[in-house]
């Protein structure tokens, strides 16, 4: 896939993401019901649906044969393309129905398996983190690049609660507890494109998190390599999208991030 190609399905991801952005930046604070999907805590509201709605119709108006995974619509298309495009239109749902700002659009291009795209956009603060492979990652139009954080006693992190949390034993509570103790702070906002997002900029040193979905991780993948970062499993070999979990960092922390996630025992 060239440059130019990447190019066009970049603005074709932005041009959605920001239609979406105007859909929930009219539903905030706005909102009429909000329901749980079958998980507790797992919420869907109208602006969900609304948001979806308005990343679909971009789509298929510029790229009509590409199948599409989305949160809300599910898988449409042929799964045996080469491209594949993953929709969350709002990552953050719970944050949102209770209008903590920590919402975003993701919109990510995978083809022949690998997020090559990647576009995410918060509509509350107005910022958008834009990506393609090879062509670099951006915050509003200017480059951005992963901290320079070398020690993991020095970093940030971020990581998230999975929403079946309450009805399994796999939860990342004791790597939460052990990490917290060994960094300067491990935060927990509620939206994985954006937790990503922030760590391709600089904000964060470095995430890990179970439990994800495809089109939770998708955008913010390609955002973090192309800001210079690494992406991979939690054991530091390639990443797989379909098994959930994911460790992203600046880099050089990486190492010492996977082994101690490797030195936890559940609780």
């Amino acid at each position: 896939m060239n440059s130019r190609h990447l190019e066009i399905f970049l603005d074709i991801a932005t041009e959605a993401a920001l239609s979406a952005g105007a859909i929930l930046q009219q539903y905030w604070g706005n909102l009429q019901e909000i329901r749980e999907k079958g998980r507790p805590g797992d919420l869907v509201t109208e602006a969900d649906k609304a948001a979806e709605d308005a990343v679909l119709a971009v789509l298929k108006r510029h790229v009509p044969d590409h199948p599409i995974l989305a949160e809300e619509s599910g898988q449409m298309g042929d799964r045996q393309s080469e491209f594949l495009w993953a929709i969350d239109p709002l990552d953050g749902t719970t944050n949102y129905a209770h209008q903590y700002p920590f919402v975003a659009v993701s919109v990510g291009l995978l083809i022949e398996g690998v997020p090559q795209v990647g576009v995410v956009y918060n509509p509350i603060h107005q910022e958008l983190f834009r990506a393609a492979k090879g062509l670099g990652a951006t915050q509003n139009r200017k480059l951005i690049q992963v901290s320079q954080t070398q020690e993991l006693d020095r970093s940030l992190l971020v990581t998230g609660f999975a929403y079946d949390r309450r009805q399994t034993s796999d939860t990342n509570y004791a790597e939460f507890c052990h990490l917290t103790h060994l960094t300067q702070g491990v935060r927990r906002d509620g939206a994985a494109a954006l937790d990503l997002a922030y760590v391709a900029c600089g904000r964060l040193d470095g995430y890990w998190e179970r439990g994800l979905s495809m089109w939770d991780m998708a955008a913010g993948v390609v955002l973090v390599e192309e800001a210079g970062g690494l992406v991979t499993a939690y054991d530091q070999s390639p990443v797989q999208l379909e098994t959930g979990r994911i460790l992203a960092t600046n880099g050089k922390i990486h190492q010492q991030l996977s082994h101690e996630l490797s030195q936890v025992k559940p609780i």
